[in-house]
This record gives structure tokens, sequence and C-alpha cells, in this order.
């Protein structure tokens, strides 16, 4: 069965066609709320309501473009929604002076175990995190990001300079 015929069975309520189509997408997409999350049990809330959102916005999907790339949008607009409701940005700081953050940075591995770099992530405080994901993984700007978050741009630049080092830090301290 081709993606548009499961999508069109999905929208006529057809459970098997649904249970397919979150098989099909489960995995991928917890590993997306996954970086997000500071632990398996937050990654899986965020998945479900990500999940209740596909199928009820399914009818919106207009068959351009990719599919899973909608759904990972929703999941991450999910996993941001949900940070942003128990307001783990309010002690974000902004650091007056980029600059002065060393330029000079240690150099990790080429080669580094992905498990253990997400349970670094995942350990990462929340506002660091999410900048972070948003801009090396999802590769929005600073400006993006402050609009998405509700944060100033050079918050988020503070934020992704700092989950940098705090990463390099346990990186080498990992060695």
């Amino acid at each position: 069965m081709d993606e548009q015929q499961l999508l069109k069975d999905c929208l006529n309520g057809n459970a098997q066609a649904q249970n397919r189509l979150y098989e099909m997408y489960a995995r991928k997409m917890f590993g997306v709320c996954l970086r997000y999350a500071s632990d398996r049990s937050m990654a899986e809330d965020f998945m479900q309501e990500g999940f209740i959102r596909v199928f009820t916005k399914l009818s919106s999907f207009k068959f351009q473009g990719s599919f899973e790339g909608w759904i990972r949008r929703i999941m991450v607009n999910t996993s941001l929604e949900l940070l942003r409701k128990n307001d783990v940005f309010r002690f974000s700081v902004e650091l007056d002076n980029l600059n002065q953050i060393e330029d000079e940075e240690e150099s990790i591995p080429d080669q580094i175990d992905a498990e253990a770099l997400l349970n670094h992530i995942q350990e990462m405080p929340t506002g660091f995190r999410t900048v972070f994901n948003l801009y090396a993984v999802e590769d929005l700007s600073h400006k993006e990001i402050g609009k998405m978050l509700g944060i100033s741009e050079g918050t988020s630049k503070s934020q992704y300079a700092r989950a940098r080092g705090w990463l390099q830090k346990r990186l080498k301290d990992q060695k």
C-alpha cells in the first residue's frame, strides 16, 4: 500500500491504517522527541501528544513535500510547546558580550558513540538542550529560534554557546 492511500484510509477513520502509520513513524519520531526531552518518559509524552496532533491535523497535509518531514515538524513544535508550558526559558540569561566566549575549542573526537552523545544532550539543562537542537540539528537561525521560543536572538546565541561549552566539557571529561 502506498503512503497516499494509507493517509486516505487514516482520514476515513480506518483504525488499522492509523496503527500502521503510527508504527511506520513512531521509532523515528521518538528519536526526535528524545532530543528535546530530559528523559524517555518525557519523550514518550511529547510523542504521544505529537501523534494526537498528527491525526487531528492530517486533513491539512496537502501531499506536497515529505510526509515524514511534516510529522517531524509537528513533533518538534509539540515538544517546544510543552517545554514552553513549563516555562523552561524563564531562567535563560543573555550574555552581554558573546565575544568573550573562548574561540579556542577543545577538539572533539571524530568518533563519538551516538548513544553516549544523546545521553549527554539529554542531561543538558532544558534551555541549552532546546536551543542546541534547534540550531545544530534543525538548522534554524538564532533569530528564528528566538521567535519560536519567545526569547531574544542574543539569548538564543548565548544558550547555544553555553550548550556547546557544556557538551564539550562532558565529552572531554569522558575521554
